[in-house]
């Protein structure tokens, strides 16, 4: 587990490299992701080291999200002013959220559906 922790690291490091040389404006752990995903699509040889170390990183995520409200909590101060535009922004991107993991969900997965009812219908 502890290789596919080093390769997630890696590429989060490897997307710090290219933010930094290129100057692109996205966070360098979203394009270390990025990064992950093209070698992962491209059948990389350590795709079940870092399924590993992913699948404990997630059962476990509670525990990385803890520190966020903790500081929030901590720096409240500081957020007072805009916490109606976060509250919004935060119920927005979830409602969001959700309707386009539902589409996408309907659309991977509408194939399947119609394919099993073709085949309760025979």
């Amino acid at each position: 587990m502890i290789d596919g922790l080093l390769i997630l690291l890696f590429f989060q490091f490897l997307g710090e490299v290219v933010v930094r040389l290129t100057g692109l404006p996205l966070p360098a752990p979203v394009l270390g992701m990025v990064l992950l995903l093209v070698a992962l699509l491209l059948n990389a040889p350590f795709t079940q080291r870092v399924a590993t170390a992913a699948g404990t990183l997630i059962k476990h995520i509670s525990l990385l999200i803890f520190p966020l409200g903790v500081g929030i909590v901590l720096q409240w101060d500081r957020y007072q002013e805009n916490a109606l535009a976060l509250a919004v922004a935060v119920v927005g991107g979830t409602i969001v959220s959700l309707i386009l993991v539902t589409l996408m969900l309907k659309f991977l997965m509408g194939n399947k559906h119609q394919e099993q009812g073709d085949q309760h219908e025979r």
